[in-house]
């Protein structure tokens, strides 16, 4: 008599195991696409859709990017958001196993296993090496390394920090409102909020993401913190989004509009705790000193705040003759690019060559 058969006679009603379903739900269960070096049938299936794998990061304009810099052997360059190191490697390539490339990155948990990465793919600390610092500390590098041939700036934040809960940077799962970069140092989302004035919150949702609900958002998250009610988990931020919206239309748009409205917020947030704006005003005046004569850099921006920034820097070194040019016109991802990565819809890139 078998076990259920039994439990049957007896009267005993056991439940049965719950079908988790084919496609796992949580991060810590998308085993395949996190062991990407295993299951690469599967990844190259959840890219050819159009989507990210869990725990990866697809890299925005690589050709576009090495057509610019047009890298040479023996030169010196400097990665300045290293991430899951797409860029470098293509970067590392050019090189043919002759010159360097620096690279920095603030994240710990992620830059270790980008490091581990690439020294298995053949690149190793004789081409490669890694410093866990804001990018905004080139001058000291180039100081060292005597200046950059080229340098790159990704400005943009790694699909595989989007995806674990556990960092806070999606209204999508639920985890810990923290949003740092490197979660050692600084405070989170939640803290930040736990002081702020309606004022300020304003301010920052309109000044970091051109939030255009940004009064009623601050007015509703201030009381609900003044409430007692500690908003310190994405889902409740999400909540508080989705209740202040409350009053728009039901139609179609709404759903959009809300969408959009928790990207913006999230965004904001993910700036102020991060100083994002600080140190890429302070990385853009040091720019010019890390570049050799000729040398050229290539940026990448996310948002309309970054590329403003940009822009204006680059425009007045040209005026200043610190770049002999620079992109008048941005140069963004082609069609098809857009069609396969969600993220490099709003993706823009601008460039400019040192004066020799």
């Amino acid at each position: 008599m078998s076990e259920q058969e039994k439990n049957t006679e007896q009267g005993v009603h056991k439940r049965r195991t719950r079908y988790k379903g084919k496609y796992p739900r949580k991060f810590e269960e998308k085993y395949k696409e996190l062991q990407p070096e295993k299951y690469q049938d599967m990844i190259a299936h959840v890219i050819q859709k159009g989507n990210t794998p869990a725990g990866m990061h697809i890299s925005i304009m690589v050709q576009e990017i090495l057509d610019f810099l047009k890298i040479q052997p023996g030169e010196v360059g400097f990665d300045a958001t290293l991430g899951y190191g797409g860029h470098t490697k293509a970067m590392l390539k050019c090189l043919e196993g002759k010159g360097h490339i620096y690279a920095t990155d603030v994240d710990p948990e992620e830059s270790a296993k980008t490091k581990k990465r690439l020294e298995e793919q053949g690149f190793g600390e004789d081409i490669l090496t890694i410093r866990l610092q804001n990018f905004c500390t080139i001058d000291e590098i180039a100081k060292e390394v005597g200046g950059f041939d080229f340098i790159l700036a990704d400005l943009g934040v790694s699909s595989m920090q989007i995806d674990n809960p556990k960092r806070g940077f999606s209204f999508k799962v639920d985890g810990p409102l923290d949003l740092r970069l490197n979660q050692e140092k600084g405070i989170s989302a939640a803290e930040r909020l736990d002081t702020i004035s309606r004022e300020e919150l304003a301010g920052m949702l309109y000044e970091n993401s051109d939030e255009p609900y940004c009064e009623e958002l601050a007015k509703a998250i201030t009381e609900e913190i003044r409430k007692g009610h500690r908003i310190d988990t994405t889902t409740k931020l999400r909540q508080v989004i989705e209740q202040t919206l409350s009053f728009l239309p039901e139609n179609k748009e709404k759903k959009d509009i809300i969408r959009k409205t928790c990207q913006r917020t999230f965004q904001a947030l993910r700036i102020d705790v991060n100083h994002e704006f600080e140190v890429l005003y302070e990385f853009m005046e040091k720019l010019p000193g890390a570049l050799k004569p000729g040398g050229r850099v290539a940026i990448l921006t996310f948002h309309s705040g970054e590329d403003k920034l940009v822009k204006k820097a680059l425009k007045a070194g040209y005026r200043e003759g610190v770049y002999s040019e620079y992109a008048k016109d941005v140069v963004r991802p082609s069609a098809e690019e857009c069609a396969q990565n969600g993220r490099a819809r709003s993706t823009k890139m601008r460039w400019a060559v040192k004066a020799e």
